[in-house]
């Protein structure tokens, strides 16, 4: 697996015209930042407290890595804390740039695990001191239930309002954790287990395509995982498994038969079970140079798609037996996912 996590691409807009003057009366501007084992994410924007309209003023994905190898070591290694916190300051300028009023930075799996967090979290309050001076910044390490409820709470907004069905089983699939949420309007149980695709690479997948063997071995793993989760979240009352975050996004896409990513094609799209078990087949089965050369893959995926698609293929398959609607089963994919969270608990939501 490659380990250079230096070519990084951002995935933003262009910036709005006289931003730096402010959110429209009655709304509040808000900086959110998911600070997950693979990247580092930030969403700025106006939110309006009563109704939780969002409108984006920017969005930004970086790769950073910052949990390479922290499965092995149980430490953030200082290179991957450097690339981090460089990247934290670029945020935090932007924030400064945006006239942000409110900032969360929420870091999830990698910094739960490592002994060396706070030396993290202390590297984030200075960053945030020396490039987005007047903003009160204290990152918070997260709990995987803490996880799972921002989660379901950027992702269930559109599906409600598109009339989707629920109960939803909603799956977050980050870099080290797994995060499976079941509810409708609100969380009705919740469970974070460590599968994520970066772990999972790390730890089975070493080989390029991966063998039968490794990928026995990385499925007994994920099925053990599957098994604590379902013992805290029941899955039978789901009628709709939602997927979200870049490995779930990433199989749409190839999915969708997409040249380049497109988010808005992503968004809300729907696929039965057997379309989805196939792509995340064809995903572990590609050598890299085949990933690398799919349009719709950032370039920071390319070597942990396979473990997210298998990932992703075994609660797919978990789901559909245990609900009882087999292909039956909705699977929808949202680009809503904890980092809406984040913004939305800004203002109480």
């Amino acid at each position: 697996m490659t380990t250079d996590a230096s070519e990084t691409t951002a995935e933003a807009p262009a910036p709005v015209p006289d931003a730096a003057s402010g959110p429209p009366a009655g709304s509040v501007r808000v900086g959110a930042i998911d600070c997950g084992t693979n990247s580092l994410r930030l969403l700025v924007a106006d939110i309006e407290p009563q109704s939780g309209a969002v409108t984006d003023l920017l969005r930004r994905m970086e790769i950073v890595r910052l949990g390479h190898g922290i499965d092995k070591t149980g430490v953030i290694a200082p290179e991957a804390m450097a690339r981090t916190l460089a990247m934290t300051a670029e945020y935090a300028a932007q924030c400064r740039e945006y006239a942000v009023q409110r900032v969360r930075f929420v870091a999830t799996s990698a910094s739960r695990d490592a002994r060396n967090a706070e030396e993290f979290v202390a590297g984030v309050a200075a960053a945030f001191d020396e490039h987005g001076p007047g903003l009160q910044v204290a990152p918070e390490v997260v709990s995987g239930d803490e996880e799972a409820r921002l989660s379901f709470l950027g992702a269930t907004g559109d599906l409600v309002a598109a009339g989707v069905p629920g109960p939803y089983l909603v799956v977050d699939i980050g870099g080290g954790s797994t995060e499976l949420v079941r509810g409708t309007r609100t969380v009705e149980a919740a469970r974070s287990v460590d599968i994520g695709c970066v772990r999972m690479t790390e730890r089975h997948l070493r080989s390029d395509p991966p063998t039968a063997d490794q990928i026995d071995a990385a499925t007994r793993d994920i099925d053990a995982a599957i098994d604590h989760a379902v013992e805290a979240v029941d899955l039978r009352p789901v009628r709709t498994l939602v997927g979200l975050a870049g490995s779930i996004t990433t199989i749409a896409a190839h999915v969708l038969g997409l040249a380049a990513y497109d988010p808005v094609a992503v968004h809300l799209s729907r696929a039965t079970p057997d379309a989805v078990q196939r792509a995340c087949a064809e995903l572990l089965a590609m050598p890299r140079e085949q990933r690398a050369a799919q349009g719709y893959l950032h370039p920071g995926r390319v070597d942990v798609i396979g473990a997210g698609a298998l990932v992703w293929s075994r609660v797919i398959e978990r789901v559909r037996r245990d609900t009882g609607l087999g292909e039956d089963l909705p699977v929808v994919t949202s680009e809503h996912d904890i980092l809406d969270g984040i913004a939305l608990s800004l203002v109480g939501r």
